[in-house]
């Protein structure tokens, strides 16, 4: 029996059909910067995309050999915060709407998508409409229960549809049954999905009222967006700029957000210059692999992998033993440090909290072809990102500096490669001429990353890694559009409470962010 093949969450580079000529981006995509003109690198089509292709060849690098410590590559970002920013891209991009309505409406001119933080990647349409996602309309239904991390004995897997039938050793299909499928694609994202629909059982109990669980899920979602994710990835002088309240220890309304450049007439949008270009910085901070948990000696791959170090893929059912010691991933507490497991094969991820990788201009190399169920035409990351920027009439990095009153980088200062302090760095001029003054904005993001040292905990003791930081040009277009979308959002916390602060009992040392929210879905 022949059997449809999984869905493909991300396909081809979205804008290849458009025509370029095109002004139209009306509906809930639209742009900052909309007088400046198009960046191009090249006479025709097929010249363009050969400097791109040059260009995403050279970001593309290899990882460090293991060593026990951090190594250069390593932020001082925890890695929890990568896979938060995907998951935050996935309820900022949700698309509820049918096949029919984009048949009928191409150029999205109906807002069918929801640029809000309203966690509708989780929620879907709703108890009344999609009862199957919820166990009794109050909590969400949980898959399979998952073992491996003492420390995550709650754990579960999503739940899933019944395995369709395969051909012989094939293996069964066993799709998420979720408010939005990419939420499956690799592990880490599936059980962070997990972790919020326990959040909310969580925040349900305590409410005995769904509305009012969902309002508060959302609530301290927000929060840790404004309070903890931006802090952790925008440079601090350019978060002051936007978010005044953070540096004060204030709030909202002593210190209100001040937005100079996300002005949206009517609605609210979403602009082509984060989500084709400056919020894609995430991409270059995935590490080739994780360590899910100390039962699984071996860390895991993110795509390709073997029997020895299997992948990450998602949109299957997860080995019984895959829980996720999310220990290993985020500071929840002080780890062993002295006794290290002589088991565990990656000296990097022994025992301490994995970290992302730093934002610069460099992917490692398993991005460089993704799986066919993730995306094709082209398969290299890095190479989408570029392609989308230029379909998509993104302007160049350097007019946009301009635009925003900033300097632009000079182009011997936008180096392409690892920013490590020892490996060797390409001027993008190098690369080809036609970058001279005419960067693509999602690399010059990237190459404007702002220096920060941070200090961690290891087996040694504490030690200092250089974090990068957004800097003026993507740190300012990443903060202000997600505070302009919540400012936009009548059901938003900043709209509708601006001095609300998250429950007393969830908090630490007066403090709620990203580490507390899944201390408090991990005791559920």
């Amino acid at each position: 029996m022949a059997v449809a093949p999984l869905p493909r969450p991300h396909g081809g580079v979205r804008g290849a059909d458009l025509s370029r000529s095109s002004v139209l981006f009306g509906g809930p995509f639209g742009r900052i910067f909309r007088a400046l003109p198009p960046a191009d690198y090249g006479a025709d089509e097929a010249a363009n995309l050969a400097a791109l292709k040059k260009l995403a060849a050279a970001m593309l690098a290899a990882p460090d050999p293991i060593r026990n410590g951090p190594d250069a590559e390593e932020s001082g970002i925890p890695a929890a915060f990568t896979y938060f920013g995907q998951f935050v891209d996935h309820d900022l991009t949700f698309d509820p709407a049918s096949s029919l309505q984009k048949q009928n409406d191409p150029d999205a001119l109906v807002d069918y998508r929801t640029p809000r933080f309203d966690l509708d990647n989780v929620y879907g349409r709703g108890p009344d409409d999609q009862p199957y996602l919820y166990s009794d309309g109050l909590h969400f239904n949980l898959g399979r229960a998952l073992t491996g991390a003492a420390h995550n004995p709650h754990a579960h897997d999503l739940p899933r549809s019944s395995p369709a039938p395969t051909a012989a050793g094939a293996h069964p299909a066993r799709r998420a049954i979720i408010g939005d499928p990419r939420n499956d694609e690799n592990v880490i994202v599936s059980q962070l999905q997990g972790l919020f629909l326990r959040f909310h059982n969580h925040l349900a109990d305590k409410h005995g009222d769904f509305a009012a669980a969902q309002r508060a899920v959302r609530w301290h979602y927000q929060w840790v967006v404004l309070n903890d994710f931006l802090p952790t990835i925008v440079a601090d002088t350019v978060l002051q700029e936007v978010l005044p309240h953070v540096a004060a220890g204030s709030d909202l309304v002593t210190d209100p957000p001040k937005l100079r450049f996300y002005k949206p007439r009517n609605e609210a949008f979403m602009p082509l210059e984060f989500s084709a270009a400056a919020y894609r910085f995430g991409h270059s901070m995935v590490r080739p692999e994780y360590q899910l948990n100390p039962t699984l000696k071996h860390p895991h791959v993110i795509f390709a992998g073997d029997s020895t170090h299997p992948n990450l893929k998602g949109f299957r059912q997860l080995p019984a033993d895959w829980a996720i010691d999310w220990r290993f991933f985020i500071d929840l507490e002080q780890l062993d440090w002295g006794t290290e497991d002589p088991e565990v094969h990656d000296p990097r991820n022994n025992n301490r909290v994995q970290l992302a990788y730093k934002i610069d201009t460099s992917l490692v190399n398993p991005l460089g072809h993704l799986p066919s169920t993730i995306g094709a035409d082209p398969d290299a990351l890095a190479l989408r990102n570029l392609e989308r920027g230029w379909r998509m009439r993104l302007p160049s990095g350097q007019a946009v500096a301009r635009a925003m009153g900033e300097v632009p980088l000079l182009d011997l200062a936008i180096n392409i490669g690892k920013f490590t302090g020892s490996d060797p760095l390409t001027p993008i001029t190098e690369i080809d001429p036609v970058f001279a003054d005419n960067c693509p904005l999602w690399t010059y993001v990237l190459a404007e990353a702002v220096k920060k040292p941070v200090p961690i905990m290891t087996s040694q003791g504490t030690k200092t890694c250089e974090a990068r930081l957004l800097g003026p040009v993507g740190g300012r277009i990443v903060a202000e559009t997600m505070v302009g979308l919540m400012l936009a959002d009548s059901s938003s916390y900043v709209a509708q409470h601006p001095r609300w602060t998250p429950d007393a009992e969830l908090m630490e040392n007066g403090r709620f962010g990203l580490r507390e929210l899944i201390k408090a879905a991990l005791a559920t």
